[in-house]
C-alpha cells in the first residue's frame, strides 16, 4: 500500500514554476509497491512541509507500509546530531574545538596529542578507520560472522595504533572513527550516556519524540523500518551489521515527522545561535588524500561539522548521505532557497541522494541562487 497524504501544491517563488505533488510522485514511481521495501520522502519549502509520503514496505515480513512515522536507521546522517552534541558542550564551556584527544582520553597514545576535536568533526584527523582495522582483523570473513563492535571497542582498537594516515589537519579523509570518539567524548565530558545526552539536549527540546539512538540490548524501536538488501528485484532482510552498534557515527533512528522538526530547528537556530552554527557550516580547507580524490574525482571536499558543504548547480547547499547494511539515507538542504529534501530508504539498490536532487531540480530549475 502507498500512503497518500493531502499535501498537494508546492509553489516556488524563485521562479514561475509550480511544483505539484504529482510531479514529485513521478520521481518516486519506481518505488510504488505493496510487496517490496521502499522509502519515505519529505519536502519542506519556505518553512512548510509540502510533501510527506511513504512508498513500499517497512518490513517485508509483516507487510507494514512505510508512513511519515516510520523510523529508519539514519546511518551517517547521524553525524550532524553528534556534531550538534559536541557544539552544545562547547557552548556550555565544557569543551573547546582545539581540545586534544589526549586531553579527553588521557590513556590515549601520544599520537593523539596533535588531534583536536575540530579535526574529528571535519574528518581531518588522519585516524585509522575502525572499519578498515576490523576488515584487516577478520580477512575474508562475511560481515554477519564478524562480532558486533561497540564504541569502547573502537577506542581500544585505536589505542593499539601508533600512527595516523597523515599529519592531523593536513588532509581530508572521511572517517567513522572520529565520530565514534566524539560520541565517547560527549559521554566523558557530560557524565551522561550519549543516548541520554542526545535525548535531553536535542530530541526532547525539539519534540522529536520518536527519534532514538540505537543501543544494543536497549528498548525496541517503535514503528521501525527493517533494512533490506536487494538484488535483481529480490529483497531480503539484512538489518544489523558488525558496525551497527557504534553510536556516534551512525546509530540514530528517526522518521520524517521528527526530521521535519530537526530541519525547522536548524532553520530557526533553536539550539544554537547563528554565529555558533557558522562553525559547523564553514568547510575545512584541506586537500583530500589521493585515494579519496582518485575515487571521486574531487581534490577538495568542503566539509564542516557533520555536513558536506559543496554547492549544487550554483545553489548553496548543506547535505549528507547515510549508507549501512539494509539502509540508505539522504538529507539535502538549500538554505538560500529555503528548500529541504529528505529521502530515507530501507533497501540497498537505490540512491536516495539522486532521488532527492531530482526533486530539488523541480524547484531550482531556472532559478540560480543568489548568495
Amino acid at each position: 500500500m502507498v500512503l497518500i497524504l493531502p499535501l498537494l501544491l508546492c509553489f516556488s517563488p524563485g521562479s514561475s514554476a509550480q511544483v505539484s505533488s504529482q510531479q514529485i510522485d513521478a520521481v518516486f514511481s519506481p518505488l510504488r509497491s505493496d510487496r517490496a521495501p521502499g522509502a519515505a520522502v519529505l519536502v519542506v519549502h519556505n518553512g512548510r512541509a509540502v510533501y510527506r509520503r511513504g512508498f513500499g514496505l517497512a518490513d517485508q515480513r509483516t507487510r507494514h507500509a512505510i508512513t511519515p512515522e516510520t523510523n529508519f536507521r539514519l546511518a551517517s546522517c547521524t553525524k550532524q546530531f553528534t556534531a550538534m552534541a559536541v557544539m552544545l558542550l562547547v557552548h556550555d564551556g565544557k569543551l573547546r574545538y582545539e581540545t586534544s584527544l589526549t586531553d579527553v582520553f588521557p590513556e590515549f597514545p601520544a599520537y593523539g596529542k596533535s588531534i583536536t576535536i575540530r579535526h574529528l568533526l571535519n574528518h581531518s584527523s588522519g585516524l585509522k578507520d575502525y572499519e578498515d582495522l576490523l576488515a584487516a582483523e577478520y580477512p575474508n570473513t562475511p560481515d554477519e560472522k564478524i562480532p558486533q563492535i561497540l564504541a569502547p571497542g573502537v577506542l581500544k582498537l585505536l589505542e593499539q595504533q601508533t600512527s595516523t594516515y597523515f599529519a592531523p589537519g593536513s588532509h581530508w579523509k572521511y572517517n567513522n572513527s572520529g565520530y565514534v570518539l566524539l560520541g565517547l567524548a560527549v559521554e566523558k565530558v557530560s557524565g551522561e550516556s550519549f543516548g541520554q545526552f542526545l535525548r535531553q539536549r536535542i530530541f526532547l527540546p525539539l519534540g522529536m519524540a520518536q527519534t532514538v539512538l540505537y543501543e544494543q540490548g536497549g528498548k525496541d524501536i517503535a514503528e521501525r523500518a527493517y533494512g533490506h538488501s536487494c538484488n535483481r528485484g529480490i529483497c531480503r532482510v539484512t538489518d544489523q551489521s558488525s558496525t551497527s552498534a557504534t553510536p556516534g557515527d551512525g546509530g540514530i533512528y528517526s522518521s520524517l515527522v521528527d526530521l521535519e522538526k530537526w530541519n525547522a530547528a536548524l532553520r530557526q537556530f533553536r539550539l544554537l545561535r547563528a554565529e555558533e552554527m557558522r562553525e559547523a557550516w564553514t568547510p575545512a580547507s584541506v586537500p583530500a588524500v589521493p585515494s579519496e580524490a582518485m575515487q571521486t574525482g574531487q581534490t577538495e571536499f568542503r566539509y564542516g561539522f557533520g555536513w558536506f558543504l559543496d554547492p549544487y548547480r550554483d545553489h548553496k547547499r548543506m547535505w549528507h548521505y547515510g549508507e549501512t547494511r539494509g539502509f540508505r539515507s539522504a538529507i539535502q538542504r538549500f538554505p538560500d532557497d529555503d528548500l529541504t529534501v529528505i529521502v530515507l530508504a530501507n533497501r540497498t539498490d537505490i540512491d536516495p541522494g539522486q532521488f532527492a536532487l531530482k526533486v530539488a531540480d523541480l524547484y531550482l530549475n531556472g532559478s540560480p541562487s543568489h548568495h
